[in-house]
């Protein structure tokens, strides 16, 4: 069969193409990618090329399919799967396979990722339980599972103990303190929404030195909204702090329980450990792009404060299914992470502008033909266009966030690709 798809051909090479995909056989999935958030690690692959570790040599020849954050529904059940998977369900990608190989989908495959409107998802991916099933009421948030799940396992990475009993306690201090450093984007933004809805912490301040991203979180991801929910929520622009710790730990009260570092900068890594209070914790969550990032933190504090420092990268199946629950029973509001919707043809547009990252998460709709568009430009986009204007409204009524009736119009209405 034939599908559209979005395919790496070499470094910051990004090309659209119809292919042909071969039809599902034994143990395999043929799958309808109906979204995929577009993701901060595709442009590191777009830019490295083959030099990415997940980037298999040979994409001039063999170009691969990118794209990881996928959400849709089975479209054609492969042999010896008819009991366990059928037509018309939907289902998430958990893109960790955790291979000796290192391959991933929307890294390594030519025929399984996230910007194709049809993918062909391979026994492997099956074996290692990383094709979940996804009952919510839309297709975005489904997309958004896995960003928000490699989140949540960055949530499981902090640690606590009593020094008393020398006790271990996993998981962010309950009714703890929580700040974000460099916090304003996408990922930042997530962890505020996972604080809220799942790490129970009862205050979190947020970091960054870009006005105008504070300004977006703080509109999508208010104070208010925090509160209602029985959390103190600050953001806090420390470019304007003439010592940043100092004013953070005084902020606090006194330091915070845990700290994530939301961008691979040394200075943010020492200023994480020194805002933290005792026992406090210290998650380098972001991926540097080099491999010598070299940082500091005060030797003392760790010995005699017992400050912990951990870091996690990706997620596992089992923080696929947790996120999953999160969303389906409404404990997570992940409406504020979408600031983008586009279709499959503005994707290199989108990977390309992530060299100036603006706004949060942007949804793909792969069957779909449209432009890059920001959710706060629908209505200024439909004093032209119909399609926009409706849309437009339906976000108004929502406070301004894409939602499950805004998906529905959109899919109903946009341009498709032929």
């Amino acid at each position: 069969m034939k599908t559209t798809a979005v395919r790496l051909h070499g470094e910051m090479d990004v090309r659209i193409s119809e292919i042909d995909l071969p039809r599902p056989g034994k143990g395999e999935l043929l799958m309808r990618v109906v979204a995929d958030s577009v993701c901060a690690s595709t442009y590191k692959a777009v830019k490295q090329g083959s030099r990415h570790k997940r980037v298999p040599n040979g994409i001039e020849d063999n170009p691969v399919i990118i794209g990881h954050e996928m959400c849709g529904e089975i479209v054609e059940v492969g042999e010896g799967l008819e009991n366990e998977w059928q037509v018309g369900q939907r289902i998430v990608i958990q893109p960790a396979l955790k291979l000796e190989s290192g391959f991933d989908p929307g890294y390594s495959y030519t025929t399984f990722g996230g910007n194709t409107v049809y993918t062909l998802i391979p026994p492997i991916a099956l074996e290692r339980g990383c094709v979940v099933p996804y009952r919510g009421e839309n297709y975005f948030e489904g997309a958004l599972v896995e960003p928000l799940g490699c989140i949540l396992r960055g949530f499981k990475g902090f640690y606590h103990t009593d020094y008393s009993t020398y006790t271990r306690t996993d998981g962010a201090k309950r009714g703890g303190k929580l700040a974000i450093l460099g916090g304003a984007g996408p990922m930042g933004i997530g962890a505020v929404l996972l604080a809220i809805g799942y790490a129970g912490v009862s205050e979190v301040v947020v970091t960054d030195i870009n006005a105008e991203r504070l300004a977006y979180a703080e509109q999508k991801c208010t104070v208010e909204y925090a509160a209602s929910k029985g959390c103190k929520l600050t953001y806090v622009n420390t470019a304007d702090m003439a010592d940043p710790a100092a004013e953070l730990i005084a902020l606090s009260e006194g330091g915070f329980d845990d700290v994530f570092v939301m961008v691979p900068v040394a200075g943010l890594f020492t200023m994480a450990e020194q805002i933290c209070r005792e026992d406090g914790c210290v998650n380098f969550f972001a991926g540097p792009p080099v491999h010598d990032l070299q940082g500091s933190l005060n030797l003392y504090r760790v010995h005699y404060d017992g400050i912990h420092v951990v870091g996690t990268a990706g997620s596992i199946p089992e923080d696929t299914v947790e996120t999953i629950r999160l969303i389906e029973d409404g404990s997570l509001n992940t409406a504020p992470l979408v600031s983008h919707i586009l279709g499959l043809r503005a994707v290199p547009e989108a990977i390309f502008a992530m060299e100036k990252p603006d706004g949060a998460k942007k949804v793909c709709y792969n069957a779909l033909d449209i432009p890059l568009v920001a959710i706060d430009d629908l209505t200024e986009m439909g004093k032209t266009d119909p399609l926009y204007a409706e849309l437009g409204k339906i976000v108004a009524a929502h406070g301004g966030l894409w939602c499950t009736e805004a998906e529905e119009y959109l899919l109903a209405h946009a341009p498709r690709i032929q």
